[in-house]
């Protein structure tokens, strides 16, 4: 679906839609489906349709419901979770799930060797390990405040063993056999993620309006990155669901017959550009704060948005929990002067062509950013306002199958990126880390006093001491203009009015969630 699709597509499609199947578009694709070893929302949409969690979160992003877990114990201490799993639950090719499968799936996402950017959302693991077939025992070191929500993400996600050692360096790429409501039948990377229904799936969360099995046979999952593409494939019918809508169509496809729109604001989704901030340029404060005062992130959301988006300052949304209100009064916000000011008292001199260089380095950094429509637009309207302050940005962009590993690298002086949380904790603990260099912590933002910091709030007891420690956190990575934050999102779907109403899931931008409650309407 590359180019507008011909009206022998458009027919095929409507074909498609009476034999229960749908396409879904979205803009990029992952690097891989492996749980452990990808950080993308695109690979969280497919893993929450092909796999099963301990535990699930509701869509009030709130709750922690039962998941292949029908109930838990936590102990005094914090220290000790005592799942108890279902005995119905069975993986795509018939085998049934069993605690060792839980066993596997905990230890492989924090045993160093798998190198699993997120083994952090594990929390601090002693051991985890099968008490009989259905009983699964978690223990800590010390206690984990977010350890059930974590357990909700896609990372979490439980695999079959046999299914990692046959594949190899190819699980979540040639395949994948899991529990979930859907079962891999292929993927052609940049192109489509093609799922079928797991027929004997019916342990769905209680929230579900469907417990299993799903009501729709197939689904396929298409990469368009153009917008008007992706406009046009939902209004004619090619498509029948996308969450990737874009803002200048919104009117056109509220008004549009056959499309109904919804939107939640109960999540938080973030862009931001970072600094990689030991790197020649942007390793100075000044040039960092000069960036930020640069652009202005009210007039981007206006342009670039249409006023659906909420310009950022901070680095997490002003809402959510644990955010430090004392440092309001302190964001960088748009004055192009004081960014000039700050560039000439560094020592930053304009040369003949309007761009500054200091001691023979010229202020030109080099941007990666994801291909498609939306990080073009939001990468280019940023090397305009920069320019104006003689910062002559350099942006480079790679498609999402090869975008994760560049920006592992060290080639880069800055990045943009997107990402979801529910608390400041959660977004902190992802990308400030020292020992999440050099993903996600793509900045090098590498200083003891943070660590110690990320690891009382994970550990507090109460909620003063959790949200003092993540205040700090917080207040030194504002200080140091880390990132250039863009805007805060809703989730928006656009969908087909022959489907029953959606109701958004925000864990990890992943609106459709396990696509249980996706059903056309009789």
């Amino acid at each position: 679906m590359k180019k507008l699709l011909t009206t022998t597509a458009l027919l095929f499609a409507a074909g498609l839609a009476q034999a229960s199947e749908l396409t879904i578009v979205r803009e990029v694709d992952s690097n891989n489906y492996d749980p452990h070893k990808s950080t993308a929302r695109a690979a969280s949409e497919i893993l929450f349709m092909l796999g099963d969690t301990l535990v699930s979160l509701a869509p009030d992003m709130q709750t922690v419901e039962p998941g292949i877990a029908e109930s838990w114990e936590v102990s005094e201490d914090g220290k000790t979770y005592t799942f108890k799993l279902r005995e119905d639950v069975t993986f795509c090719d018939g085998k049934a799930l069993t605690a060792a499968d839980v066993v596997y799936s905990m230890n492989r996402w924090i045993d160093p060797e798998t190198k699993s950017p997120v083994a952090w959302r594990a929390g601090e693991v002693e051991s985890v390990t099968a008490v009989d077939d259905y009983t699964v025992e978690y223990k800590l070191t010390a206690p984990f405040s977010e350890l059930l929500y974590q357990l909700t993400q896609g990372f979490g996600t439980i695999i079959d063993q046999a299914n990692v050692e046959a594949l190899g360096p190819d699980f979540g790429i040639s395949g994948f056999n899991g529990t979930g409501p859907y079962c891999w039948v292929e993927w052609t990377p940049r192109d489509k993620m093609i799922l079928e229904k797991h027929e004997a799936y019916t342990w769905g969360a209680p929230f579900h309006a469907n417990t299993g099995p799903a009501s729709i046979d197939r689904i396929t999952w298409q990469i368009v990155p153009e917008e008007n593409t992706r406009t046009v494939a939902v209004i004619t019918g090619q498509s029948q669901v996308t969450q990737y809508v874009p803002y200048i169509a919104l009117e056109q496809l509220a008004a549009s017959p056959g499309v109904e729109v919804v939107r939640s604001d109960l999540a938080f989704w973030t862009y931001f550009m970072g600094f990689k901030i030991d790197k020649d340029t942007v390793s100075d404060p000044a040039v960092r704060k000069a960036i930020n005062l640069a652009v202005d992130q009210a007039a981007m959301s206006e342009d670039l948005f249409f006023g659906v988006v909420q310009p950022a300052y901070s680095y997490v949304s002003q809402e959510a929990l644990d955010w430090n209100s004392s440092i309001d009064d302190k964001l960088l916000k748009f004055d192009p002067a004081e960014a000039n000011r700050l560039l000439d008292e560094a020592g930053w001199v304009r040369g003949d062509d309007g761009v500054r260089s200091k001691d023979g380095v010229r202020l030109s950094p080099t941007a990666y950013v994801f291909a498609g429509s939306t990080w073009g637009k939001l990468s280019e309207a940023v090397q305009a306002y920069l320019l104006e302050i003689g910062v002559d940005m350099q942006i480079q962009a790679f498609d999402a199958t090869v975008a994760w590993g560049k920006l592992a690298t060290q080639e880069f002086d800055m990045f943009g990126m997107s990402f979801p949380y529910v608390s400041s904790g959660d977004a902190l603990n992802l990308y400030f880390r020292s020992q999440n260099m050099p993903s996600p912590n793509r900045m090098n933002w590498d200083d003891p006093e943070t660590d110690a910091l990320l690891l009382a709030g994970a550990t507090a007891i109460s909620d003063e001491d959790r949200a003092s420690a993540y205040g700090d956190v917080l207040e030194k990575v504002h200080d140091a203009a880390v990132w250039l934050p863009l805007y805060h999102e809703p989730m928006v779907i656009a969908q087909s009015s022959d489907l029953e109403t959606i109701v958004p899931h925000n864990i990890y931008g992943s609106g459709l969630y396990k696509g249980l409650d996706l059903k056309f309407k009789e």
